[in-house]
């Protein structure tokens, strides 16, 4: 065992993949055996046991060990400088796969008042408000590679406490984003994931700064006679790496004061560090309230492309289908009229049809979610609209009528082909 632990310290990023594909199998392992299934496809095994240990497992272990390394910070140089490459592979897979995992997500880059489709989510953070955000995020990484890259006995204590305290602006918006996001569901954890791991990183780092500094003795090398009260209390202090926590928490007020104040003179709110996470809706902090979702019905193509951009699609109206609004365009008015037609005239067939046509136009449709997709088919739909046009001029007497009335509520005394029921009284 000891052996084994000092392999894994001494190749920590190795050792943590390998534990994390031996999951991945192992929890395959019981998935197939729970739904019954048989190991014959053994290429699509390994694709999928790869495809979880990346996106599913690896973040999990690295988060666990950034938490067990937290604890490690009075350990040997070799022990520590593990700590350090799992924090760097930490923050580099993370800033890599967590903007991927939120682009397959239901959540849109888009603020509160714009209306969505189905279970779409508005962006937990308010888009106005980013240059504030990303300001604040941008110090607190200018404080982490400060003492990162720069030895310790090079730095002089003040600039480590206000690297300090920067680290703790970065820490506040993790703790803030988790908060906003964490009853969401099994995607919201994997976004927490990496704020989560960077405030264990940064708790880590301030325990390894107070830990080295008094070990090294730096303090004694830094000792200087004050010419006032003050300064010698101050100096005092900033010598002592007990009392940086606790200072660079109070350190936190000026810095940010003074980011605030710049931030203000290009346009932001005072307010903005705030009012990003309130004027949003669909979350935790949400204050807001959005417009209902507009229902699309994702089995059918024609109404996926009723979702793109109103200039292409030329949206006409809002109509009912299943007891859900949705978008109603000519085009699909037109493809829901020729249905009509079909189940009219030839059920079996129109059966038939409707099979294939679930079968094949579902599994594409399902993951058309973006504007610019649903142009796309709205263009590759339009020889067939033509062609279903043609059918419906030749087919019925009153085609433009059947067309009309598509998507409407039921209506006593109107048929659904736009014809006056002979049993409708005046």
């Amino acid at each position: 065992m000891k052996k084994l632990y000092q392999k894994f310290i001494k190749y920590p990023i190795t050792g943590s993949l390998l534990l994390s594909v031996f999951l991945s199998i192992f929890i395959e392992i019981l998935w197939q055996a729970k739904n019954h299934l048989f190991f014959d496809e053994i290429s699509s095994q390994v694709l999928f046991a790869l495809i979880l240990t990346l996106f599913l497992v690896y973040p999990l272990v690295l988060t666990l060990f950034n938490f067990l390394f937290l604890f490690s910070c009075k350990g040997n140089q070799e022990v520590r400088q593990a700590g350090h490459r799992m924090e760097y592979t930490t923050l580099l897979l993370g800033l890599v796969l967590t903007p991927l995992l939120a682009s397959f997500s239901e959540i849109r880059f888009v603020d509160w008042e714009v209306t969505l489709y189905n279970s779409e989510l508005h962006t937990p953070i308010a888009t106005w408000s980013l240059p504030t955000l990303l300001t604040l995020a941008f110090l607190a990484i200018a404080g982490y590679l400060i003492l990162t890259l720069i030895p310790l006995i090079k730095l002089p204590p003040l600039i480590t406490v206000f690297s300090i305290s920067a680290m703790y602006l970065g820490c506040i918006l993790c703790i803030v984003w988790i908060i906003q996001l964490i009853q969401w569901g099994l995607i919201a954890l994997y976004l927490c994931l990496l704020p989560f791991n960077c405030t264990l990183i940064v708790g880590k780092r301030i325990l390894e700064l107070v830990f080295q500094w008094n070990q090294d003795g730096m303090g004694q090398t830094h000792q200087k006679k004050g010419h006032g009260f003050l300064t010698a209390l101050l100096n005092r202090l900033l010598n002592r790496s007990i009392h940086w926590p606790w200072l660079a928490l109070i350190g936190v007020f000026p810095l940010l004061g003074v980011a605030i104040a710049i931030l203000t003179l290009f346009g932001q709110q005072p307010d903005a560090i705030i009012r990003a996470w309130t004027q949003t809706s669909d979350w935790n902090l949400s204050t807001q309230v959005s417009p209902q979702n507009i229902y699309v019905d994702e089995h059918y193509l024609c109404t996926v492309a009723a979702g793109g951009h109103r200039k292409i699609v030329k949206p006409l109206r809002m109509g009912i289908r299943h007891g859900r609004r949705v978008i109603v365009n000519r085009q699909l008015c037109i493809a829901n009229a020729f249905e009509q037609i079909l189940e009219e005239r030839t059920p079996r067939f129109h059966h038939a049809i409707r099979r294939l046509y679930d079968r094949h136009g579902y599994p594409i449709a399902k993951h058309i979610h973006s504007p610019y997709a649903a142009d796309i088919v709205y263009f590759v739909m339009k020889p067939l609209e033509w062609l279903f046009l043609v059918i419906l001029y030749c087919c019925d007497c009153q085609p433009e009528n059947r067309i009309a009335v598509q998507y409407f509520p039921k209506i006593p005394g109107i048929q659904s082909n736009g014809k006056r029921s002979k049993k409708a009284g005046l």
